[in-house]
């Protein structure tokens, strides 16, 4: 593999490489780091925050005391902002380097949110642990999860009364895709997911009195058919495996879709639907080291962040500024903007965004600061942070460790550090201004690359 192929593959199926990493994979096979990926990532290790002072607290107590109940629900918010927090750091140092990347990309398809600590740590942590699994499997179990039973109303789903919303997105967000189904389609689908509960602990639950036992005509298809069997229905549909690769395909290699290469996939993931073998095809296919591909995608503001952390690691001496970056730049983890989640591509930049991704570098790694003459969606947010953190020139209290930068750069020339940070093509004003700028400083020099608009490409 060319050391751009390697740099390709790992933005693409992890957060970015370094030189110490690219030295060793250098003289191994397409097929070796790819099986050295996946074998990484055969391990789950689940995310999990301190919730102790949560435990203790009885099912009983919350019901019955309003203000026990408060402190629970405000105590619940903050550790959530804990595992946020706690999530970014395990993207910039992972273990399991794919698994967390397809986690990241899994919880932008099963989009979930929710105020309990306890069901969204589970959550966040059954995304992990079926990420490079059985997509039959995965589907079953989101259904049961309890924060998705109550983001999509799933409680409210009864016999006397059948509320719809988990149907309708199993079948548009989650499966098949818009227009690939019928409203009646979706009323059926209803009655088989109804009954569909949990316990305190987030254990799932069917509320038999409350569960629709009659028979059901759903895709031609006529039973007493439950939740799982409405899935098992779904899957026999070869869309349902278009609509998951074409998600893939725009997520792992480019926007734009290669019918050619869909149909390969297709023909990989339909009808076992197993995950690692669908990516593995990815990772090894001869187009998904095209030159066009290579590059071509903006980062969204999570791999932004990770990405400056994998360079430079940084140290904020007040965590809830990490979730005050995401806000600025348009994601913040554990908070999706709606059930369809965040659609990435272009919309991750506009006139704001791209302005702070450009001085991002320096506001966190050489204590400048960000100009605020003009006036627009992102300064005004920024000067509201600003003035509530009470700090003249920026908000974020960073320590960057620039030992780290060097113990991984160190073999580097100056000169040579934009082949590592750069990935995609350089436009002919970017090499002429490079050419000119100093180059005396592999400091200084770092952060004027990560200041370029082509770092913003992946």
């Amino acid at each position: 593999m060319t050391f751009k192929q390697i740099q390709h593959l790992y933005w693409r199926a992890g957060f970015g490489v370094n030189p110490k990493q690219l030295a060793l994979l250098k003289h191994k096979s397409r097929k070796q780091i790819i099986d050295d990926l996946f074998k990484a990532s055969k391990q789950v290790t689940p995310l999990k925050i301190n919730t102790s002072g949560l435990d203790k607290i009885s099912p009983k107590e919350i019901l019955k005391n309003e203000t026990i109940r408060k402190k629970v629900i405000e105590k619940s918010l903050k550790k959530i902002k804990e595992l946020n927090v706690a999530w970014i750091e395990r993207l910039a140092n992972p273990k399991e380097t794919l698994r967390e990347r397809m986690t990241l990309f899994w919880a932008n398809h099963f989009v979930c949110e929710d105020k309990n600590i306890f069901h969204i740590q589970q959550f966040n942590n059954t995304l992990r642990q079926y990420a490079l699994g059985d997509f039959k499997i995965f589907v079953k179990v989101i259904s049961k999860e309890s924060a998705m039973i109550k983001y999509l109303n799933n409680k409210q789903n009864r016999k006397q009364s059948p509320n719809e919303n988990f149907a309708r997105e199993l079948l548009e967000l989650f499966t098949l895709g818009k227009g690939n189904y019928t409203e009646q389609d979706i009323k059926e689908n209803a009655r088989a997911f109804t009954g569909y509960n949990h316990n305190f602990e987030g254990e799932f639950k069917l509320r038999k009195l409350q569960h629709d036992f009659g028979y059901k005509t759903f895709f031609g298809k006529t039973g007493r058919f439950n939740g799982d069997d409405i899935i098992d229905i779904i899957l026999e549909l070869k869309q349902c495996a278009q609509f998951i690769c074409e998600k893939v395909y725009r997520y792992f290699v480019n926007d734009s879709i290669n019918k050619n290469h869909i149909d390969e996939m297709v023909y990989v993931f339909y009808p076992n639907y197993n995950i690692e073998v669908l990516m593995r095809f990815v990772f090894s296919s001869d187009w998904f080291y095209d030159k066009k591909h290579i590059g071509t995608k903006i980062k969204s503001p999570i791999d932004f962040l990770v990405g400056l952390n994998n360079t430079v690691q940084m140290t904020f001496k007040k965590p809830n500024e990490v979730i005050g970056l995401q806000k600025l730049l348009g994601q913040i983890l554990l908070r999706p903007p709606n059930v369809a989640g965040w659609k990435g591509g272009k919309q991750w930049i506009d006139s704001n965004t791209i302005l702070l991704r450009l001085k991002l570098p320096s506001v966190l790694l050489n204590d400048s600061y960000i100009s605020l003459n003009e006036q627009g969606g992102f300064n005004d947010a920024f000067v509201q942070l600003t003035r509530r953190n009470n700090r003249k020139k920026t908000p974020f209290s960073v320590i960057p460790n620039w030992e780290f930068f060097n113990s991984k750069f160190k073999e580097i020339p100056c000169n040579k550090l934009q082949d590592h940070l750069l990935i995609c093509k350089l436009n002919d004003d970017t090499i002429l201004f490079l050419e000119n700028l100093s180059k005396s400083s592999k400091r200084e020099y770092c952060i004027q690359l990560m200041s370029l608009p082509e770092y913003q490409m992946c």
